[in-house]
């Protein structure tokens, strides 16, 4: 019973999760109807839920501005408002105010529908809500029907506004950063006034990501309160916290950016994506794992299997594959232990370097003159999956593809046509590009029995124009993202055991909407190890382990030169979806047998990192001594991390967190030998802690260890 209706109000309802209660309904003031959210954290009572419609809070009156507004739930651009609309639409004659009337709900078992209309113009708003059974995470959408007689302007459509309880302080964490440097966590204060996250790329970016945690300035790792706003799109997006002077805050999420608009002709419907809102007391760690046991059973197609340890060829071959270059490094990978054999750039049309090629997805035919048949038959003989990396959404000038269809790229008549990375972007808001896109993704798939694509995007939308759609181009910046979306879900819908990597220049398009229908993301194009700590520590915010792949490189780093032992290049690999990219032709023997060995040890630990509840222990990832812990069941694995020796001062002892404190843990693997076997009361290692080797105050730069518990009573 996830959604009820409030006892003594029949037009306010709840829903209620295992740790949380949010409560809307309709407010009749001031002789206007409003719906608006009355209470969102703690679970409460069935019975106390009407008590949360009681008395409400006195506000500063005054002629300049509408105290009550920002307790809407979709605030529009009408009326006695100035706040942060959800929902902006221009009339027929310029009319610009919108005002909406309840108009009853339509309920089920775990959604709702409230239903608000604007009878002046026809235009019906369905502000919709919905919770998955076992889960803390509420889900809310709008759609927007014009059953008018004219065509309607929205100009801004949010997936509503999250209004987060009053506080003497508000914080906001979440991520930024550029390519090579993505989800660094920021945590700021909230200022007066209204603080925007957007991209206007046309894709999720680099930059920032879009989710929001709020908390008073107090909450920690394992303790206080947080509440949090994320959105599933990978698009344009925008997210504003607007925090009024009188103590109020509300979170607003929604697609698209300013500037843009799109038209609605009678009887036509444009739906939000989701915004999902999470509130938990337990800290930032209590929140990260409730999102990521949200993404693993909600999100994910597949969010149960165990992800399989990959290899690329990028960084060993860059452009120049062939059949025999391909399959030497499939056998060294073989040798390692390795799953997947990824073919990346570099094996289609006259590809031999980011000029050219782009758009012509056929084998090169000096590189494979019998195709690709050869190099897959035998990276299968080598128990491998096939896989292969694609850029469906681009094209290279220099293409047959484009010489022959110029008009299907995003442009503007009479204006200059911007390449990036030498790159044009083809406009899957055209039926004819998604129809083209999906025959040559599903003959490749089917033709070489591939298990798996690597989904690449390697520019920004520019010159957004889509000259044959007149005024209704501006939808391109929704559609483009949905063709992308259409042909991703009916790919796996006729190839069931196609599995799917989201890629833009790495972390540029990870989001809970692509996440929809992909696998794992790659999270960087950095696979500097000790760049890599901090960028997993920011993206494990939100986005569980097994969707985050994280390679094994070599090493001085291609990017950024630096040099690091291969062990903890494999150690913070291992704490994600683990893959490996150097050239394993020029790795030593000594390197090839201590890789063999860890790629073993991934493998016994995989289930519970993939799949286990995450607690970041303690440390600065990459800067100071660190360490994460992953639990499933009776299973326990530690990470342990020093990156500079006597630099920082490190804590003598590791304490751990989540056990059941009544039980015991033997130590079942250790750098330590004599702590090998060892037993130990949940209640010793959580407040005593564990003696670390690598956190000794002498030794090298780059030592890590993992050690392996299991519960034993």
């Amino acid at each position: 019973m996830p959604i009820v209706t409030v006892a003594e109000r029949p037009d306010t309802w709840a829903i209620l999760t295992d740790k949380s209660a949010y409560v809307v309904g309709v407010e009749r003031a001031d002789g206007d109807v409003r719906v608006v959210q009355w209470y969102w954290g703690p679970r409460l009572p069935v019975a106390a839920l009407a008590e949360t419609t009681r008395f409400p809070a006195p506000r500063l009156m005054a002629s300049f501005r509408d105290p009550y507004d920002i307790d809407e739930i979709l605030p529009v651009d009408g009326g006695r408002r100035w706040g942060v609309p959800s929902l902006r639409v221009s009339y027929p004659g310029g009319v610009r105010s919108v005002e909406l009337a309840f108009a009853g709900v339509e309920q089920e078992a775990d959604a709702l529908e409230i239903v608000l209309r604007d009878v002046g113009y026809g235009l019906r708003v369905g502000v919709h809500l919905r919770c998955a059974e076992g889960t803390d995470v509420v889900e809310r959408w709008v759609t927007v029907r014009n059953e008018g007689a004219e065509a309607v302007q929205v100009g801004r459509l949010d997936s509503g506004s999250w209004v987060i309880p009053e506080m003497y302080g508000y914080r906001a964490s979440g991520v930024s950063g550029e390519w090579s440097a993505e989800t660094a966590l920021r945590r700021t204060e909230l200022a007066v006034g209204e603080t925007t996250w957007t991209s206007r790329t046309g894709t999720t970016g680099h930059h920032a990501n879009p989710w929001i945690m709020v908390d008073s300035g107090e909450a920690i790792e394992e303790a206080g309160e947080v509440w949090t706003v994320a959105l599933a799109w990978s698009g344009s997006w925008r997210m504003t916290a607007q925090r009024r002077p009188e103590g109020d805050l509300a979170v607003g999420a929604g697609f698209g950016h300013e500037g843009v608009g799109w038209q609605l002709d009678p009887g036509e419907v444009l739906t939000t994506p989701s915004a999902l809102g999470l509130y938990q007391d337990g800290g930032f760690g209590a929140v990260s794992r409730a999102w990521h046991d949200y993404a693993r059973r909600y999100v994910l197609p597949a969010g149960s299997e165990d992800r399989p340890v990959l290899y690329n060829s990028w960084e060993a071959t860059s452009f120049h594959v062939t059949e025999a270059g391909q399959l030497a490094l499939a056998r060294e990978a073989a040798e390692l232990g390795v799953e997947l054999f990824v073919v990346d750039d570099g094996w289609f049309g006259n590809r031999m370097d980011d000029t050219r090629g782009l758009g012509d997805w056929w084998p090169n035919p000096e590189r494979f003159p019998d195709g690709l048949s050869g190099l897959f038959d035998g990276v299968r003989a080598l128990g491998m999956l096939p896989g292969l990396w694609v850029e469906p959404e681009m094209v290279n000038a220099d293409s047959d593809l484009y010489r022959a269809h110029s008009d299907w790229v995003l442009h503007y008549r009479g204006r200059r046509r911007d390449t990036m990375r030498n790159q044009l972007v083809l406009n899957f808001a055209r039926p004819d590009v998604r129809a083209w896109a999906l025959g040559w993704l599903d003959d490749l798939v089917r033709d070489y029995g591939l298990a798996y694509l690597k989904w690449d995007m390697n520019r920004s939308l520019s010159q957004a124009g889509w000259p044959e759609a007149g005024e209704r181009a501006d939808l391109l910046w929704i559609e483009h993202v949905r063709g992308v979306y259409g042909i991703m879900d009916e790919l796996r819908r006729r190839n069931p055991e196609l599995r799917l990597e989201s890629c833009s220049g790495g972390g540029g398009r990870v989001d809970l909407g692509i996440l929809r229908r992909t696998d794992q993301v790659w999270t960087s194009d950095n696979t500097d190890a000790r760049d890599r700590q901090a960028i997993q520590h920011g993206f494990s915010q939100l986005y569980p382990a097994n969707i985050m792949s994280a390679w094994v490189t070599d090493s001085p780093n291609p990017l950024t030169r630096r040099e690091v032992p291969l062990r903890y290049r494999f150690h913070v690999a291992m704490a994600g979806v683990l893959g490996i990219g150097g050239n394993l032709t020029r790795w030593t023997a000594e390197e090839l047998a201590q890789a063999r060995d860890l790629v073993a040890q991934y493998k016994r630990i995989r289930p519970i990192v993939q799949h286990g509840q995450l607690h970041r222990l303690v440390g600065d990832p990459g800067v100071t001594a660190s360490a994460l812990q992953y639990t499933r069941d009776d299973e326990v694995v530690l990470f342990a991390y020093n990156p500079f020796a006597l630099r920082k001062q490190s804590p003598r002892r590791l304490r751990l967190a989540g056990l059941d404190m009544a039980a015991t843990y033997e130590i079942t693997s250790s750098d330590d030998e004599a702590q090998t076997g060892s037993r130990w009361h949940a209640q010793t290692l959580m407040s005593h802690g564990l003696a670390i080797p690598t956190w000794s105050p002498l030794g090298s730069d780059y030592r890590s260890e993992i050690v392996t518990l299991r519960r034993v009573s």
